[in-house]
């Protein structure tokens, strides 16, 4: 109950603090190219059910049809202004009204493609358990996870043997380790992570 109630009053603020930041940042993505200001794609959430998640569009539009990968920061779909969105993590903003809807949690493992959760084996269905999450264990590890795609000779199959492997052991501990002080620890070091990039 405390962590719900924490990500209600935060989201609710979140909102109401940065709607006109919002407001403009939705305007100059839609003056630099066409398309709808929002990204939502579908993701798996708690209780392996799936949901759509908001992000600031920072591509062309349709550019997931040119792979579910972002290879780096100078991935040739990435708009100007979604460079600086997703290098201050600006994007994810609009994953406040997934919080606010519960689809989401501030804290929690990053919600995955359903393409990708079918590599899963039963004991990683163990991280459905609890809501996703805008940061967490995995996502302070791999927040350099476009660069490490873009250098990997095979981004894919590195994605897939390698990087959700791993992510699945990060999330594993955070939800036996979860709670709400070690919420904020997170929480904390996701913005001085975000500060000092």
């Amino acid at each position: 109950m405390l962590k719900r109630s924490f990500d209600l009053f935060f989201s609710v603020l979140g909102l109401f603090i940065t709607a006109p930041f919002l407001i403009l940042i939705s305007i100059l993505i839609k003056l630099e190219s066409k398309g709808s200001a929002l990204f939502i794609q579908g993701r798996v959430g708690k209780n392996n059910k799936d949901f759509n998640i908001y992000k600031f569009r920072t591509m062309k539009v349709l550019s997931e049809k040119k792979g579910l990968l972002t290879l780096g920061n100078n991935d040739s779909r990435i708009t100007k202004i979604g460079y600086f969105l997703r290098r201050y993590k600006i994007d994810e903003f609009p994953q406040l009204f997934n919080i606010l809807k519960g689809d989401m949690s501030f804290v929690g493992p990053r919600p995955e493609l359903r393409y990708y959760v079918n590599f899963y084996n039963e004991d990683d269905m163990k991280i459905f358990s609890v809501r996703p999450g805008i940061t967490g264990l995995a996502s302070l590890k791999y927040r350099n996870e476009v660069e490490l795609l873009e250098a990997a000779e095979n981004p894919e199959e590195y994605f897939v043997k390698t990087i959700i492997p791993d992510k699945l052991k990060y999330n594993k501990e955070y939800i036996k380790k979860s709670s709400f002080f070690f919420d904020l620890k997170l929480i904390a070091l996701t913005i001085v992570k975000v500060i000092t990039k």
